[in-house]
């Protein structure tokens, strides 16, 4: 996908209620591609990723699944795939299984 590209499935996520944007960022913190309004900055998520990765060895090295930041402009729900990290930015907390719902049914189509 080229960069700042829109696939359907990040647009399909906008479908859900309460879901501001959903962007594919790589592993080298770049934005793969995205749908909505404005991802998030990309040092951004690079700090959540190593904050969950240290989450996880204190854990006993259990993968990350899903990470949710609340964060003053909304929550942000932040899930791997494969190397990448999908980016997914909601209106309130109350909305988390639906967006959850739609990540899971839409992250294998990316």
């Amino acid at each position: 996908m080229p960069a700042e590209a829109s696939s359907p499935a990040l647009t399909r996520l906008l479908d859900t209620r309460g879901v501001r944007f959903a962007a594919l960022i790589g592993p080298d913190n770049q934005v793969i591609g995205s749908a909505g309004s404005a991802p998030p900055d990309p040092a951004l998520v690079q700090a959540a990723k190593a904050v969950a990765e240290s989450l996880s060895v204190t854990v006993g090295g259990q993968g990350l699944q899903d990470l949710m930041m609340d964060l003053s402009g909304g929550p942000v729900l932040l899930t791997p795939q494969q190397s990448n990290v999908l980016v997914v930015g909601f209106d309130e907390v109350g909305n988390l299984g639906r967006v959850r719902f739609a990540v899971k049914r839409e992250i294998s189509k990316l």
